[in-house]
């Protein structure tokens, strides 16, 4: 629960710390008189913030809160220009700690419209008011905290007026700015009127959930849905939040939310990094979406940058980068599939409308529905824990399950990969799959003893596959198959083509980055920027298995590669991971460049559509997807698994009506 903050007396600044100050117009349209005043509002210890506005906040802006409020005597000084409370010398400019600190909002607003100050703190008898034109101050009407009225903006000035937008777009950027602070504040509520009508309220919630249930109210419930946790910790910074699954991703990057120390930025090191997450999953020009929390030292980060306040700049960008990406990474590698344990399906009452053709299903087939009054949560309770699958780079191989009925004749499934001997320096590397199955179908399950046998395999000692298990294959293309909640539909080419290459990455993870030095070194024109970055990341530089020496100043020469890049492009390498450090203290191209010919490879190595499958390797695949981290969407971002529920097969077949 939000505490008052201690209060501070408002005195004006000494003019040694006015000139560090990034001073400038704060006031560009309604929406940043809004930010500002909520600002306050936050730094004040609110709890309880309203917004009204009229006419898009043109006419009437008012902001009111609970929080410390401003003692009667330093209402006219708040109006002064670098007036605050929130520091008092250089060393707190270098750290601070709240969403205000320059003093110049409220002086900067008064100069351009009507402002009426009205505050009160504990133990104050009477509530004063401060009239920002004439400073006539006094006393009125008001609970504890302040009410801070803009009436009228850019009265005098009517040319900035007529640059405004329509007041539905003001309107709309107002809002844009309460919900940003929403929803880094779950425990404050906000409310906001428009020409006396309530248009968004986002109660103030509490307890571990608090965060989840502001950006299901700001976001929607589908956000909640379609997007992971992210949580991470490297050194200083923290990092939390949920981050959007690929299928999610939009044209516009309208949802990417990023927080440091609870104040929304845009900073290309942050964007930059969440884009780099999702390089393995999302391809095109799809945005991701996301909401991010980073908590650092205030000391590492520096926000006095622009006057809005909506920049930062990190001490250590590399370490904010890779923390980001690296949180989102892990967040999204875990399979969705293999998130959470499906439900079992509830057992048919008489008016259900399966429960009516029950009857007529097969013996084998109704022992699923009712064995023993406990429903079954899988077919794949039918599959004693017993399977393994041999994980081979390029293709997968499943040894003859324990099933419960006989599989004794049929011979073992043989599936074999090669992957040919390199240390991945060719790039016309490719892998080979050979196969050889029998096309013996498994005969259905064995029930004689269904009543002895069935109470073996309740939902409470069965193995539960979220894939469940595979029925049949689809044209050569897809392989269908049942789970406690209906019916998954898996292409089996863009499944296979993940699965092994997270293989192929594991593999040349594990091994030595190593570096391939040139025969004769290629040498560029460069420019001062890229020279100047070559000797500061020389170390940055060699880690990532890359030799660049200067000739000149301004000559380059690139002397050794990655040993895996050996016949790309060594000047454009150069230049792309030069370009990169120098903006973002983080380089992935050469990753990047890595992963490109894996994917290629394993593209190659997959199974091909049209190839026929026996069961055994069908279940085989479904058990891999389940294990393999990004499983639910190929190397090239398209899905690799859909699911189609009961309830929405019953109202495709009218069912039930």
């Amino acid at each position: 629960m939000n505490t008052l903050a201690p209060q501070r007396p408002i005195l004006e600044l000494p003019d040694e710390l006015i000139s560090q100050i990034a001073a400038g117009e704060v006031v560009e349209r309604p929406a940043s008189v809004v930010r500002e005043l909520v600002d306050n509002a936050l730094d004040a210890g609110a709890t309880d913030i309203v917004v009204r506005l009229a006419s898009g906040g043109v006419r009437l802006i008012s902001v009111e809160d609970n929080g410390a409020g401003i003692p009667g005597t330093e209402l006219p000084v708040a109006l002064k220009r670098h007036a605050t409370s929130k520091i008092r010398d250089l060393h707190e400019l270098e750290g601070v700690g709240t969403m205000g600190f320059r003093g110049e909002a409220l002086a900067a607003i008064a100069s351009v419209s009507e402002l009426t100050l009205l505050s009160r703190t504990e133990g104050q008898a009477t509530a004063m008011s401060l009239d920002g034109r004439s400073g006539e101050l006094r006393p009125a009407a008001r609970a504890q905290g302040t009410t801070v009225e803009v009436r009228e903006l850019f009265f005098s000035t009517p040319a900035r007026r007529k640059f405004l937008k329509s007041n539905a777009t003001e309107l709309s950027h107002c809002v844009e700015a309460v919900r940003r602070h929403a929803l880094a504040r779950p425990t404050v509520g906000f409310a906001i009127w428009h020409d006396g009508r309530l248009i968004e309220q986002w109660r103030a919630h509490e307890g571990e959930e608090a965060i989840d249930r502001r950006l299901a109210d700001v976001l929607g419930a589908e956000f909640i849905a379609s997007s992971v946790p992210v949580q991470f910790a490297a050194g200083p910074l923290t990092l939390r939040g949920r981050a959007g699954m690929p299928d999610a991703a939009r044209s516009r990057a309208d949802q990417q939310f990023a927080y440091v120390n609870e104040r929304f930025v845009r900073d290309k090191v942050i964007s930059h990094a969440a884009r780099s997450a999702y390089e393995d999953v999302l391809h095109g020009q799809r945005q991701p979406v996301y909401v991010l929390y980073l908590e650092i030292d205030p000391t590492r980060v520096d926000v006095n940058v622009h006057p809005t306040k909506i920049e930062v700049r990190f001490r250590d960008g590399r370490e904010v980068h890779q923390a980001i990406r690296h949180g989102i990474e892990r967040a999204l590698a875990a399979p969705r599939v293999g998130q959470a344990v499906p439900e079992p399906i509830a057992p048919p009452t008489a008016s259900s409308p399966r429960a009516a053709s029950s009857a007529s299903l097969p013996a084998w087939r109704q022992s699923r529905i009712d064995m023993g009054g406990h429903p079954i949560a899988d077919l794949a309770a039918l599959w004693r824990p017993g399977e393994q699958t041999a994980k081979v780079a390029g293709a997968f191989v499943a040894e003859s399950p324990a099933a419960p009925w006989p599989v004794a004749t049929r011979e073992p499934i043989r599936t074999e990969s090669t992957i040919r001997e390199t240390s991945f320096n060719d790039t016309a590397s490719r892998t080979t799959a050979t196969a050889t199955a029998t096309p013996t179908d498994p005969p259905p399950p064995a029930l004689e003893n269904a009543g002895a046998d069935n109470h073996q395999h309740t939902p409470h000692d069965a193995p539960i596959w979220p894939l469940g298990r595979a029925l049949a294959q689809l044209q050569g293309v897809y392989i269908l198959a049942e789970n406690a909640q209906g019916l998954i539909v898996v292409d089996m080419h863009a499944a296979h083509e993940r699965i092994v290459y997270e293989r192929l990455k594991q593999q040349l993870e594990q091994a030595t980055l190593g570096s391939q030095p040139l025969l004769i070194p290629v040498s560029f024109a460069a420019t001062p920027q890229e020279v100047l970055t070559a000797d500061t990341y020389a170390a940055a530089l060699h880690e990532l298995g890359l030799d660049i020496s200067t000739l000149s100043p301004r000559t380059l020469a690139v002397r050794a590669v990655p040993a895996s890049l050996v016949q790309a492009d060594a000047v454009e390498l150069a230049r792309s991971v030069l370009a990169e450090l120098a903006q973002h203290d983080a380089s992935t191209v050469v990753q990047r460049a890595r992963n490109e010919l894996l994917a290629t490879m394993a593209c190659h190595g997959a199974v091909r559509a049209s190839r026929q499958l026996t069961l055994d390797e069908m279940n085989a695949l479904l058990r891999d997807m389940e294990r393999t981290e990004r499983s639910d969407q190929c190397n090239h971002g398209r899905p690799t698994w859909r699911a189609v529920t009961m309830r929405e097969l019953d109202a495709l077949f009218l069912r039930g009506r």
